[in-house]
């Protein structure tokens, strides 16, 4: 047999239909996108490498880590993920466990490119992108795969899941 009709007589034996083995081999849909209205939560003037390391100095007086997400107001993204930070229960577990820091990226990367590096994100994957330090300042996670590129589609429990993980 060969193909097709090899696939159909595979999918009668597994008490399948026709249609329902295409039902079968098409991708589940991707949940619609979340509403957002835009906010301003990247500062386009912020030094982030001051940002950082006070961030850091004050994670060490609250034995706290330090959240960095890098975006830009333009992200739409971006602006789902801030939803999610700020909706409970994620709000209480970074007031507890993080200080955030927003680093902004320019939509065409061209300025604080290298303190992404310094944290050993791929930037070129897209933002969101997500770094957690120590209260020391160590990495001890940097965004390789742009996890949350596609925050649109993705649901609070990711966030929360996420920041759980990391908190310490």
């Amino acid at each position: 047999m060969k193909g097709l009709a090899k696939v159909l007589v595979l999918a009668g034996l597994m008490g399948v239909g026709v249609s329902g083995f295409a039902q079968l081999a098409t991708p589940a849909p991707k949940p619609p996108a979340h509403p957002y209205t835009k906010r301003h939560i990247y500062d386009e003037q912020a030094d982030p490498k001051a940002d950082i390391a006070a961030a850091i100095k004050q994670a060490r007086v609250e034995h706290k880590r330090v959240l960095i997400d890098f975006g830009g107001d333009w992200c739409g993204d971006c602006q789902v993920l801030d939803i999610y930070m700020t909706q409970a229960p994620n709000d209480e577990i970074l007031k507890k466990h993080f200080i955030v820091v927003h680093v902004f990226m320019p939509s065409h990367y061209d300025r604080n490119v290298d303190v992404a590096e310094s944290y050993n994100l791929p930037i070129h994957k897209g933002v969101p992108a997500l770094a957690v330090l120590d209260s020391k300042g160590k990495l001890i996670y940097s965004q390789q795969t742009g996890e949350f590129e596609d925050m649109r589609h993705m649901d609070t429990q990711s966030v929360t899941d996420f920041l759980n993980k990391w908190k310490g």
